[in-house]
Order: C-alpha cells, then sequence, then structure tokens
C-alpha cells in the first residue's frame, strides 16, 4: 500500500469510527492485550476467570507498520523502528537529547528486557533520527505500566510493573523489581525495593526538588512510600519510609510536582466509597495533608468503578489542570491553584459526535504556548463488557491557559487513533518542543508539533557559562529557570516521562549544526519561576568544532543562546 493510499485509508477509516461512535473498534483486531486495572479490580477478577478472561480479550490496536514520511495535520511518522515484532512503550528523554522506549513483544503482548535508543540528525531532527539498540534490563525483569524518572545525576531509574515477562501467565503481579541505568557504565543494574515490600507495581515517582527519588508503593494497606536519596549500593536500606497520614491507597493516582516543592495527588477512592478529596504531600514534613475538594468527581469510583484517573499538568501561570476518568457519561477537569491551594470546577471533557469521552488513563503535555495537549477516549464503557474495557477511538484535544478560559479545542486526528485507546499512548517532550507519542501496542512512532510561541519569561535564563570548551571534557552552566516551569508531561500511576531538567545544545555557527551534550549534576528539580539552577555538562567527542552558541532547553522551550568556541 502506498503511503497516500494507506492514509486515504486510515482518514476513512477515523472517519467511520467518528460517525459511528466507538463501534468499530471492537471488532478490527483478534489479539488480546495487557490493560491497566486496579488492585481493587484485579482482587475481584482473581474469583472470576471468565471475567478475567473477558478482560484479557481487550483487542490491539490494528495498526501497520509506516515507512517515514508520512505527514497528517500537526502528526509526521518517525523512522521505523529496526525490530519487526516489537512496540515501542514508555518514552524517556535522556540528557544528552537521546531518548529511549521499552520494547513490547507484539506477538504475546508482554514486556521485555529490551529498550531501543533515538539519536536525533545532524540537523536536531527526530523523526529521521537513527535507530539503535539500548542497554537490556537484568534478567526476569520485563514490566509493563511501571514508574520512572530521570535522577539529577543523569541515571534512569525504573521501578514495579503491572505485568512482568512471563510471570503468572502473563496476569498482573505488581511486581517489586527495579533497575537503574548509569550511562558511564552503559547499562542497568537491579534495584532492590524497601525493606518488607511485597508489591510496588503500577507505582507513581516523583523526585523532589533536592534531588530525593520519591517512590510509592501502589496498592498495600496501610499505604505505603519510600525515598530514595542515593548514592551506590542501591539496596534494601537505602530507602527511607515517608508519606504518614495518607488518605488512601497510592493505586490509580498521579503525581504533580507543585512550585513549592510539596506534590498534589487526587484520590483514586480504591477501596474506600466515593467522593472528591485531593491531597497534598509536605516535602518539609514527609506528611499529606488534604488539599480540599477537587468540586468535580475526576476519580471513577462510581457508576463502573474502573477506578480510574486521568493526569494533572502544572502549567507555567501555577494552575494545574486535572482530567477525569470517570466512564459513565461526562467527564470533568478541574483547576487547582497551587498560589491559594484552592480548587475550581474546569471545563467538562468533549462529546466526539454523540459520544462522550473521558481520561481513564490517558496522557498530556504542557506544549511551548501554555496549551495543554491530551488525548481521550469513549466515556461510556459497554456493559456487557465490564470495568476497565478501554474501547477504542482515541481523539487528541488541546486546552487552552486558565486565562483564556480553558477553552478545550479538538485538534487533528492521528492515524492510528481509530484503533486505539487513550490508555495506549504515551507522551515524551522533545527538546524541539514537539511531541513525541508511542502507542504501546503497536510499532508506530509519531511526532506532534505544535502552534504558539512561548511566553519569554518561562526560558531558561544563562547567567554564568565558558566561552571556550574541548570535547570530551566537562563544564559547569548557572542561571534560572533550567527546570522549566512544569514535569512537562502527565499520566498517572502507569508511565512518568518528566523533563524538569536541563538539556544543553551546541549549534555550530558556520554549519548549523546540532549536538546535545549529556548533562548531569543538576542543583536543583525545582519548578517554581526564577529558581537559581546549575548543571555540569561534558562536550561530546562528536560536537563540531569552531564558534557556536550554546543554548539550555527545558520542556521544550529554549533559553537565548550564548556565544561559545568549541575546539
Amino acid at each position: 500500500m502506498t503511503n497516500n493510499h494507506r492514509i486515504l485509508n486510515i482518514l476513512g477509516q477515523s472517519l467511520l469510527a467518528l460517525t459511528m461512535g466507538s463501534a468499530i473498534g471492537y471488532a478490527q483486531v483478534p489479539a488480546s492485550v495487557p490493560v491497566p486495572i486496579s488492585y481493587q479490580r484485579w482482587l475481584q477478577l482473581q474469583a472470576d476467570p471468565v471475567a478475567m478472561s473477558s478482560l484479557r480479550s481487550h483487542p490491539a490496536p490494528a495498526v501497520e507498520r509506516v515507512a517515514g514520511g508520512i505527514v497528517v495535520g500537526p502528526w509526521k511518522s518517525v523512522n521505523p523502528l529496526p525490530t519487526p515484532g516489537m512496540s515501542p512503550a514508555n518514552p524517556l528523554l535522556m540528557t544528552d537529547g537521546t531518548l529511549i522506549v521499552h520494547l513490547i513483544n507484539d506477538s504475546v503482548f508482554q514486556g521485555t528486557q529490551n529498550w531501543m535508543q533515538l539519536t536525533p540528525d545532524i540537523n536536531g531532527k527526530y523523526d529521521t533520527g537513527t535507530w539503535s539498540q539500548f542497554a537490556s534490563l537484568p534478567a526476569g525483569y520485563g514490566p509493563i505500566f511501571f514508574g520512572s524518572a530521570i535522577l539529577p545525576d543523569g541515571r534512569v531509574i525504573i521501578n514495579g510493573g503491572e505485568y512482568n515477562d512471563n510471570d503468572n501467565g502473563g496476569n498482573a503481579v505488581r511486581t517489586t523489581r527495579g533497575a537503574i541505568y548509569y550511562p558511564s557504565l552503559g547499562a542497568w543494574t537491579s534495584v532492590a525495593p524497601p525493606a518488607g515490600w511485597t508489591m510496588i507495581g503500577d507505582a507513581q515517582t516523583v523526585v523532589l526538588n533536592d534531588g530525593t527519588y520519591m517512590l510509592a508503593d501502589c496498592c498495600d494497606t496501610p499505604p505505603r512510600a519510600a525515598l530514595f536519596r542515593g548514592t551506590p549500593p542501591f539496596n534494601s536500606a537505602a530507602w527511607t519510609a515517608t508519606g504518614t497520614g495518607k488518605f488512601d491507597v497510592y493505586d490509580e493516582e498521579g503525581w504533580t510536582l507543585l512550585p513549592s516543592g510539596d506534590v498534589l495527588t487526587v484520590d483514586a477512592y480504591v477501596f474506600i466509597g466515593c467522593d472528591t478529596n485531593s491531597e497534598r504531600y509536605l516535602d518539609a514534613t514527609g506528611n499529606w495533608v488534604t488539599a480540599g475538594s477537587t468540586i468535580r468527581q475526576l476519580p471513577d469510583c462510581s457508576g463502573n468503578r474502573s477506578l480510574e484517573l486521568g493526569p494533572a499538568v502544572l502549567r507555567p501561570d501555577g494552575t494545574i489542570i486535572a482530567f477525569g476518568g470517570t466512564t459513565t457519561g461526562t467527564a470533568h477537569t478541574a483547576i487547582f491553584n497551587s498560589s491559594t491551594l484552592t480548587w475550581a470546577a474546569g471545563p467538562d471533557i468533549p462529546s466526539v459526535g454523540s459520544t462522550p469521552y473521558t481520561l481513564a488513563d490517558a496522557p498530556a503535555a504542557l506544549l511551548p504556548s501554555g496549551n495543554v495537549l491530551f488525548a481521550a477516549s469513549p466515556s461510556n464503557w459497554p456493559a456487557a463488557m465490564g470495568p476497565g474495557a478501554f474501547p477504542p477511538p482515541t481523539n487528541f484535544f488541546e486546552v487552552g491557559p486558565n486565562s483564556a478560559g480553558n477553552v478545550i479545542t479538538q485538534v487533528t486526528q492521528n492515524p492510528d487513533g481509530p484503533s486505539t485507546n487513550s490508555f495506549e499512548w504515551n507522551f515524551l517532550l522533545l527538546p524541539t518542543g514537539e511531541v513525541l507519542a508511542v502507542e504501546t501496542y503497536a510499532p508506530n512512532v509519531w511526532i506532534y508539533t505544535p502552534a504558539g510561541l512561548p511566553n519569554p519569561s518561562w526560558a531558561p535564563v544563562i547567567n554564568t557559562s565558558p566561552t571556550d570548551v574541548s570535547r570530551a571534557s566537562t563544564y559547569k552552566l548557572s542561571g534560572m529557570q533550567f527546570n522549566g516551569l512544569s514535569q512537562g508531561v502527565a499520566y498517572g500511576d502507569d508511565v512518568q516521562a518528566s523533563t524538569n531538567y536541563p538539556i544543553v545544545k551546541i549549534v555550530n555557527n558556520a554549519t548549523g549544526h546540532v549536538f546535545y551534550e549529556r548533562t548531569f549534576g543538576f542543583s536543583t528539580m525545582s519548578v517554581a519561576p526564577n529558581t537559581a539552577s546549575s548543571t555540569n555538562f561534558m562536550v561530546s567527542g562528536k560536537t563540531e568544532t569552531g564558534p557556536s552558541q550554546l543554548f539550555v532547553i527545558a520542556n521544550g522551550i529554549s533559553s537565548t543562546g550564548v556565544p561559545v568556541t568549541v575546539h
């Protein structure tokens, strides 16, 4: 099939899906996939094999591998992965400007130990970048739906997994396994869980202002969380318990880092009824306190009671937009003001045709313009499919800033949207200001190019920098807002891909070629405005010599360049 014919075919399917609601998606493909479910729902399914089998029959997306160069509106395809039978998930931005994706086995829909790395081309473009094999996880650890973070020293850490490789016949196991990647070694090593933990699963993570890594146990009662301040060896004794006073278990909830350094969560009400409470983790004391009512119900804790939630994204004005995951009727949003610590009702998620939409597990990304891109899927899940049905299609929207009334606008459909559910999509903010999108159970990788420019006050500011650098040498930069004003993207408990850390770019004056330099030793992870920041960076051996410009980028927003000569 030619690209043009394929696009026409896809657009025809998209139009049909919009006309017929979500019904087209149910019979498109025969295969089944692991779906994210709450711990309470999983416990129920253990005693109901028929229901478990029905849930596992969720169809995999009916998508084909595509060649590079497909463009539909703001969407363009990335050069395809050279790994037939594998699909990318959980993208993470490395501090050297490359990105990595975790691979899922398409034939059995299980996690693997394998990762791939995408390096942008010489002009800094990711859609025409080059894929290469990345280091493999330790033997026996191949998770799906796990916690992850980039640490201030440039290491990558992942913990848990709702599914793990072949454990338990592919059913949910909520593993306690973990791994940490050392750039200096080019390898992953195993991470022991906190002492006494029996599960981590689809857990939340966050890196606090001082660089402390915080991890939740998804499902145990009483709720458990732990801190790692981290030097090797990474063993059970390296963790410190935290999070006293938590209202409910952490399962299905997401964490949003606030400008104050505290952390916001919306309660999912697993095991304990249904209401509108939210909580704030106080970094100074290590305990949770109420953050008030969200006004509108956001978790799916009544009706279908899937207990799913949507993402919550901090915006440059200090407000957080939290998306609802209810699966009966119209889903809502709520707006949290991080200055006044108060909630207000936000706009409802729009219907597509006559079908209401929801973000019951879905990604969202803060665009450089201040808008938020998000994915959503049908809200009224068929009763026969039960809680956790996750029907297609997925549609995409942008919501404007609080000052402009939080208006939601549907944007151009992605070619693979008609056959996927929003839970399958993961977003990652790129240094270019674009959004990388992967589909978990499908091989295609896309880039969304947004419109609009950032407010200049949102950009990082370089105050001190070297005027001369040499390849394979390390230097220091200092300034303000090197972490940006947000974590960048959000999903919830299943995926974290925050980018609130500095990326250093050097552009050669003569050739215009772009080189990203590995950063490490971040002085802070704070997303507060005008925060003093510093970072180390190492000049790559591939960086072209001669007069150049150096930039610091955070969440796709670049500083003004400063002159530097590369020797």
